[in-house]
């Protein structure tokens, strides 16, 4: 039985000390966001200055916004006169289109802009990397010959900085900089190591900090890792001498063979539709042995066909290019100058034979 009592009862506020409870807890979930805002931000930060670079990013998020709503313009202006000079639109549909537009299309922009940036800054960090592993072995010699001079270990790196050294230099610039504010040597080495996603780089580190601690020879060590990594890159390079029939072969069917064998096909396509043509759009043939052959329907238009080749072209230059970078280098980032330049020389060479096969076409029919 409900009590009616119960129902027409009205409802008692929270207490005081509910309502400073309620807006604690609303200050630390706000306090939280702020936080994880500010961490975002850091990480931003702590991974462009990976890359070397110094960049605004409040500067930058707006420069992408200002581009984006350029683009939005231009492509709206278009829009509106082509649909509204050419088919008669109507404004409501121009105007919902628009609408689309700048939801969509917008947003796209905005993130593919970002992508691009990340993957830029992404290369840039790869290319540090590979400098700092270049130079890594001269460095750890001149400093283990600093250290057999007499030097302690933070002042055989800082004299061991040269110009030649590029990232390296710059990077044992701010461990050493770290070290005179009070930062253990230790603990800005393996920082600087954290920094990069090198296992040479980090091996290295790890076995200086250990040389440190235990008290050894940190000279001779320095040497030993020093010669140890030379040896590294030198089986890399004999791998990458033994698998360069791969290579050849995989650049060979890429950028000469498929756009030769394209070529090839829409001739084809072009002498059997003039054949067709030639015959009769539903001619039927009888060859000798009693056979009929019909001639109709339309077919593979060469317009189709060369948007099919190119695309096809495109992705496998593409693909075949990190291959030949994963095979000759051990990893995709190292061959990104392949790229283009495979897709560039199958395009070309794809028109040029096509343009060759169809005087040659022209010369029989």
């Amino acid at each position: 039985m409900l009590n009616i009592k119960n129902i027409f009862k009205k409802k008692t506020e929270p207490k005081p000390e509910g309502r400073i409870e309620f807006f604690k807890k609303k200050y630390k979930k706000n306090q939280q966001k702020k936080l994880t805002a500010q961490e975002r931000k850091q990480k931003l930060k702590d991974y462009l200055e990976r890359a070397g670079l110094e960049i605004n990013t409040k500067k930058l998020f707006k420069l992408f916004f200002n581009i984006a709503v350029i683009v939005n313009l231009a492509i709206s202006a278009y829009l509106i006169y082509y649909f509204s000079v050419t088919y008669g639109i109507s404004w409501g549909t121009i105007f919902a289109s628009m609408a689309a537009l700048w939801v969509f299309v917008f947003l796209f922009l905005i993130f593919a802009m970002w992508i691009m940036f990340y993957i830029a800054v992404d290369l840039k960090i790869f290319r540090r990397k590979v400098d700092i592993e270049e130079v890594l072995p001269d460095f750890l010699q001149l400093t283990a010959s600093n250290i057999n001079a007499g030097m302690t270990i933070d002042k055989a790196l800082w004299y061991a900085v040269r110009p030649r050294f590029g990232v390296l230099a710059k990077e044992i610039e701010v461990v050493a900089k770290e070290t005179m504010g009070g930062v253990d040597l230790k603990v800005a080495l393996e920082r600087f190591a954290s920094r990069y996603d090198s296992l040479i780089l980090k091996r290295a580190i790890s076995m200086i900090n250990e040389g440190v601690e235990a008290g050894g020879k940190i000279g001779d060590l320095l040497n030993r890792v020093a010669a140890n990594i030379q040896e590294q890159k030198s089986l890399m390079k004999e791998m990458s001498a033994n698998v360069t029939t791969y290579v050849i072969f995989i650049t060979f069917a890429t950028v000469a063979a498929a756009p030769l064998l394209f070529a090839l096909s829409g001739v084809l396509i072009e002498v059997v539709q003039n054949l067709g043509s030639a015959l009769g759009g539903t001619t039927n043939v009888a060859s000798s042995v009693g056979i009929a052959l019909s001639f109709s329907g339309t077919g593979v238009s060469q317009t189709d066909f060369r948007i099919f080749a190119t695309v096809s072209l495109v992705i496998t230059s593409f693909f075949s290019a990190m291959m030949v970078s994963t095979i000759k280098k051990g990893n995709v980032k190292s061959g990104i100058r392949y790229i283009p330049v495979f897709i560039a020389i199958s395009l070309a060479l794809y028109f040029i034979s096509q343009k060759m096969a169809g005087k040659l076409l022209g010369l029989f029919f």
